[in-house]
């Protein structure tokens, strides 16, 4: 089970990134339903944390327009499993997307300070 919090009516997680040489960074992220993907962070987060590239592809945003963006690959803890997930180099905030949510189940209590998780579906 992952908890987390609501903050500014945001619900936040932290995801735990593995990087190389043992070091683990945890970074706040915000869930956004409306993101297909799995995981968005700063370009300068994914540099200093020096993620590996990926590729370059046409990101398509709310409003319908599509932007380039690159993809690196990270290896994430996530309800007490590595997965290898890629990440969009994209915004200021980092986002977890629906990709990451799919066959779990979120619960949300939308009130500042309320409760976050992020659990198996049994």
């Amino acid at each position: 089970m992952i908890n987390g919090t609501v903050v500014g009516l945001q619900a936040r997680i932290n995801v735990i990134f593995n990087l190389s040489e043992g070091l683990n960074i945890e970074i706040g992220c915000v869930v956004d339903t409306g993101f297909e993907g799995f995981l968005t962070l700063p370009a300068d987060a994914i540099t200093k944390m020096g993620l590996p590239y990926l590729a370059r592809i046409d990101a398509n945003l709310a409003d319908n327009s599509n932007v380039p963006v690159n993809v690196f690959l990270a290896n994430i803890l996530w309800n007490g499993k590595q997965r290898e997930v890629p990440v969009l180099a994209m915004g200021r905030r980092p986002l977890i997307g629906t990709a990451l949510l799919q066959e779990h189940h979120l619960s949300i209590d939308f009130y500042d300070g309320g409760t976050v998780i992020v659990d198996d579906i049994l």
